[in-house]
């Protein structure tokens, strides 16, 4: 009985130090690692500088550094009135040869702005031929000129028209009135009745529409021209 007891007691004792040893141990591992941060001394802060640069902009340069230099100054004989003699005198002179000088151009003869000089006068200059100015020509109307009589006298080709049979027999007769527009080609095109009786307007319309006209020029280029047209119907008797 007193072996068990002993025992037990020594299990118990062994256990107790064995606990008391984790734990001191564990407070001397925490100690050290708050200790730690505490003994390492930090280094002096680390500045960084930045340096900007200025770069002038792509496709222009920085404007030259002008450089003074000191003048240098003049030498003379001459001590306020009076003239002093150099100390040696050379025996030859170098020749000194003239520059040649362009020559300037002679600017009486050209033209001045707004018809006055000597090109505007007859005066053969070939500087005031070549600057002239020519006048663009006036642009194209937009819409067809409108002209009357001009139709009659520029006619290349006439188809007559043909007396309608009905009209004939109920002898009817008249003046049928058409206009139209001759193309830049001298074509007839866009044909309208204004007036006329309509047994007769058909047999002009078919015979205007096949005629061929001179092209009408404005600035020697063709136009477009609207013009009124009329047509005579008149029996044989008559």
């Amino acid at each position: 009985m007193f072996n068990t007891l002993e025992t037990s007691w020594d299990h118990s004792a062994r256990r107790g130090w064995s606990a008391l040893a984790s734990f001191t141990a564990q407070a001397m591992a925490l100690s050290l690692l708050l200790l730690i941060p505490l003994l390492i001394v930090p280094g002096p802060p680390h500045l960084m500088f930045w340096e900007r640069v200025i770069l002038p902009p792509p496709g222009r340069t920085a404007p030259p550094v002008l450089r003074q230099h000191p003048a240098e100054q003049a030498t003379t004989n001459l001590n306020g009135e009076h003239v002093i003699a150099p100390p040696s005198i050379p025996d030859t002179i170098a020749d000194v040869h003239d520059r040649p000088v362009a020559d300037t151009p002679d600017l009486r003869n050209l033209p001045l702005d707004g018809g006055i000089g000597p090109a505007r006068r007859g005066v053969d200059n070939s500087v005031g031929n070549s600057i002239a100015v020519v006048p663009p020509k006036p642009p194209a109307p937009t819409h067809p000129l409108k002209i009357s009589h001009w139709a009659e006298g520029n006619l290349i080709f006439r188809v007559q028209p043909v007396y309608p049979p009905l009209a004939r027999q109920a002898r009817i007769q008249g003046t049928v009135q058409l206009r139209a527009i001759i193309s830049k080609q001298g074509t007839i095109e866009n044909l309208i009745l204004e007036s006329g009786h309509p047994m007769l307007a058909g047999a002009a319309i078919d015979a205007v529409r096949q005629w061929r006209y001179r092209p009408y020029l404005l600035n020697d280029d063709p136009i477009e021209i609207e013009t009124e047209i009329t047509v005579n119907f008149l029996l044989s008797g008559n």
